[in-house]
Order: C-alpha cells, then sequence, then structure tokens
C-alpha cells in the first residue's frame, strides 16, 4: 500500500457507504483527499475527523448530475493540493423496478447519477491528468453491469454503460500514461438498497442483502489494491461478489 501514500484522491459519493470507509482507509495510507457529496454536513464532518487524526481532506458540496459541480470538486483539489492522481467515480444509485412500473422519474435521475456523473467526473479530471502525464479513474460498476435480472433493466444498462465508458476511456489515454479501472460489487452491506422507490422490490432486495451481503471492506481492499499498483501496471477490471451469490 506504499504507493497510496502523498497522492491526491478526489472521491464522489464520499458521505456514506463506500465513498465515507475507502476515504477513511486511504486517509489512513497517507492519501489526501477531496471528498464530494451532496450532503455537506455529512461530508464536512468526515472531513473533520480525518484532518482530526492527522490526515488531511476537504469537503466539497458536489451533486454529480451537475458538471459545473464536479468541476469544481475536482479544481478545488487542484487548488488545495496542487494536483489530482486518482478520481474515484463512486456515486451511484440502485432504485431497482421493473420496467411496466413505469418509473420514469427513478431512470431519469438513474441515469444522471449512474452513467452522466461519471462521464462529468471524467470531463472534469482529464485535462488535469493530461497536462500532468499522469493520474487513474477508477469508476463503480456492479455486478448488475455484467449480468441482468427482472427489475434491473435500468440499473443494469448503466452499470454496464460504466464499463463501457471506461474501456473506451482506456483505450484513448495512452499517450498520456492514465490507468482506468471499474470496480463492479455484488452485495456488499452499503445504504445502496435505500434508494429503491417501490415497495415490493425494496423489501424483497433487503432480504436479499440481509442473509447475502458481505462486509463494505471488501470494496475498500479492491480501491486499495488498484490505486497501489505501480504506474505500469493498470488493474483495469475488478469483478467480486459474496461467495454465496448465484447471479
Amino acid at each position: 500500500m506504499e504507493n497510496i501514500k502523498g497522492k491526491v484522491i478526489v472521491i464522489t459519493g464520499a458521505s456514506s457507504g463506500f465513498g465515507k470507509i475507502t476515504a477513511e482507509h486511504l486517509s489512513e495510507q497517507g492519501a489526501m483527499l477531496a471528498l464530494g457529496a451532496r450532503s455537506v454536513e455529512k461530508i464536512e464532518a468526515l472531513a473533520k475527523k480525518i484532518n482530526d487524526k492527522g490526515g488531511k481532506a476537504i469537503a466539497v458540496a458536489t451533486d454529480v448530475t451537475d458538471k459545473d459541480q464536479v468541476k469544481n470538486l475536482i479544481d478545488s483539489a487542484v487548488k488545495e493540493f496542487g494536483k489530482i492522481d486518482v478520481l474515484l467515480n463512486n456515486a451511484g444509485i440502485m432504485p431497482l423496478s421493473p420496467l411496466e412500473y413505469l418509473k420514469i422519474e427513478d431512470w431519469d435521475q438513474t441515469i444522471d447519477v449512474n452513467i452522466k456523473g461519471v462521464l462529468y467526473g471524467i470531463a472534469a479530471a482529464l485535462p488535469h491528468m493530461k497536462e500532468q502525464k499522469s493520474g487513474q479513474i477508477i469508476s463503480v460498476s456492479s455486478v448488475a453491469g455484467h449480468t441482468i435480472g427482472p427489475g434491473s433493466a435500468v440499473y443494469s444498462a448503466t452499470k454496464h454503460s460504466v464499463r463501457v465508458i471506461s474501456e473506451g476511456l482506456r483505450q484513448e489515454v495512452k499517450p498520456y500514461n492514465i490507468r482506468t479501472a471499474v470496480i463492479s460489487p455484488g452485495a456488499v452491506d452499503t445504504d445502496l438498497p435505500n434508494s429503491i422507490t417501490a415497495d415490493d422490490v425494496s423489501e424483497n432486495i433487503k432480504n436479499f442483502y440481509s442473509e447475502t451481503a458481505i462486509a463494505p471492506d471488501s470494496f475498500v481492499r479492491a480501491v486499495a489494491f488498484t490505486i497501489s499498483q505501480p504506474e505500469d501496471v493498470d488493474v483495469n477490471e475488478i469483478l467480486f461478489r459474496p461467495t454465496k451469490q448465484e447471479l
């Protein structure tokens, strides 16, 4: 993990779940952090906790569906720390429902957060990384980006898109020594199921998670492994799930 020390890492969706626990772990490894999320109080509290422990972190109010706010997050990191080494496109939602429920607002929000949010992150970070001739962009997909089931059509489509975007980016940024990765978790114990608005689906998924989900530090280890690799090693994709998860 020595290669994490001193790196400037920007995390979207940093107020809870994957983002929060990953930020805490990376800070312990010596990273400097720019934390973005809509919940200002939560990321400010997290930044204070990190700084009080001797780490370095800033909190920047960020709605990833707003490209200007995402750009401000990245630019704030560069202004504060002088560079950006890693962008973790972590913000995401999972409002599962069958298409026949016609939850069109959920569809729109899922596309805006899970696809546009990733693209806005890339758009904000890429100019800095091109100038530096270095950097790493890690985006969070899902097992649902590799498979499909009833109720997951839109969510799976967005998470498949994350993989496609990241692979396209990987091929394009070779001249700039930039690395890309996608991390695809299965059922991991976070508050992601809380974004499901269909009551029957929510109950089923929460029951599934209570029986199957593994601890969120499984995700943290995947991120830390990816970041810690030397500059000439480009880990492009990690797919993991609970041992007992079938799909």
